[in-house]
């Protein structure tokens, strides 16, 4: 039985899959082919992922190619009730409603799980850590997954680490079809119109902090320097610190960019990135906001403790009023910007990642049994990077050069 808000909602929420699979061609063409080679016939495939249009659209997609799919979100602030009600009507299990409880959000996590998930596709590692923490006895059936994030590959690498992984994971993430656009251009804009909606304020002429100066990171402080923002760069790695500032960009610790930034945002997978310290520097009307997949990067409990008051200000805005006087303003509660204060990465980006989320998925399907002699994560392999890379060239209209065999030897040759 479906854990949704209300299935009268689902006609609302067809018309933003429809709106989205039209600008998908990616997952367009691999719907077409699944359906004619079913690849995922007689499996079950867990999915927790932000669920919204885009998403849902992966979910027919691997429905299509014969999967019974069980789903969920990956935040209970990014869920879209609409979206969930539409997938449910066309005959999915579905367990998410949006603003769930962290009992609830845990609720649906377990209802995913428990109906013993041959492939898992993962966004942030909580089906992962859930089936081999609470669920071990159906860890068997499981012939592999996917994570899609940065943040779940972290936690996989850990649980690698410690011996714990017992099935292969490919890190989608780490796909270059994915983190080069993902990361860089949907991070860039999404985060900026969960931004811009959500405040309804200008970027240019305001100082913006950007906390993490990864593949993420880079996109927002690009997008933010084309709103005609001056931008900051918090770093840890001295290395990405240097190219944060040949890339043109300042760079200090966060102490130091506390008094001086209007609008902060985190982006490093880390907690802790924002804490007491450094809300009591801040200017009255600071705006802060997380590009991280957890709402750990700003320290909320703290503020909450070191605040006098707390209103809400504007729809997903809260402002916290301090002992100084002063005003600290949270988007999202913390937690994605972008998704929880938005609609996530637009629709082509999304196409990119989830084309290699199913092929992944397929290739697991396909090869029952993956040997993992070099460890259980494991990445994309390149024949689905290119695949996906070329199969947008020709969408595109676009075409490239192709080594003569003696260019390929050429190459290839120690002997110049």
């Amino acid at each position: 039985m479906n854990i949704i808000k209300d299935i009268a909602l689902a006609e609302e929420g067809q018309k933003k899959i429809d709106w989205v699979k039209a600008n998908m061609p990616l997952l367009r063409s691999l719907e077409e082919t699944f359906t004619k080679t079913k690849p995922f016939a007689g499996l079950k495939v867990a999915l927790s992922i932000h669920l919204e249009a885009k998403t849902a659209y992966l979910c027919l997609v691997l429905a299509a190619g014969g999967a019974q799919m069980f789903v969920t979100g990956s935040n209970p602030l990014s869920t879209q009730d609409d979206v969930a009600a539409a997938l449910a009507q066309q005959g999915l299990n579905v367990f998410a409603i949006y603003g769930a409880s962290h009992d609830e959000y845990m609720e649906h996590l377990g209802k995913v799980i428990e109906a013993g998930p041959n492939i898992i596709v993962d966004d942030g590692g909580d089906l992962v850590n859930l089936i081999h923490n609470e669920y071990k006895e159906l860890l068997p059936g499981v012939l592999g997954g996917c994570e899609e994030t940065t943040t779940g590959i972290g936690r996989l690498v850990a649980m690698e680490k410690a011996g714990k992984l017992t099935f292969p994971m490919i890190a989608v993430n780490n796909a270059k079809c994915k983190y080069l656009f993902d990361n860089r251009y949907g991070t860039g804009q999404s985060v900026w119109d969960g931004i811009n909606r959500t405040t309804n304020l200008i970027a240019a002429g305001k100082t913006v902090v950007i906390a993490g100066y990864g593949w993420c990171g880079k996109g927002v402080a690009m997008r933010a320097l084309g709103l005609g923002a001056k931008v900051i760069v918090t770093e840890i790695d001295p290395i990405k610190a240097l190219e944060a500032k040949m890339d043109g960009f300042e760079v200090m610790p966060m102490n130091s960019a506390a008094p001086v930034g209007d609008i902060f945002i985190t982006v490093t997978g880390c907690k802790d990135v924002i804490t007491n310290k450094d809300f009591e520097l801040m200017k009255d009307g600071a705006i802060l906001c997380n590009a991280g997949h957890f709402n750990v990067e700003i320290d909320m409990e703290g503020l909450e403790k070191a605040a006098i008051s707390k209103k809400t200000r504007r729809k997903n805005i809260a402002g916290y009023t301090l002992k100084n006087g002063r005003c600290i303003n949270v988007l999202a509660e913390g937690r994605l910007d972008n998704l929880a204060a938005g609609d996530g990465h637009p629709a082509e980006i999304m196409d990119m990642s989830f084309a290699i989320q199913a092929l992944s998925a397929a290739y697991l399907a396909r090869n029952k049994g993956l040997p993992t002699k070099g460890g259980k994560l494991i990445d994309v392999p390149e024949e689905i990077d290119l695949q996906v890379a070329r199969m947008l060239l020709d969408f595109w209209g676009l075409g490239i050069d192709v080594l003569t065999p003696e260019q390929e030897k050429y190459l290839n040759s120690f002997d110049m």
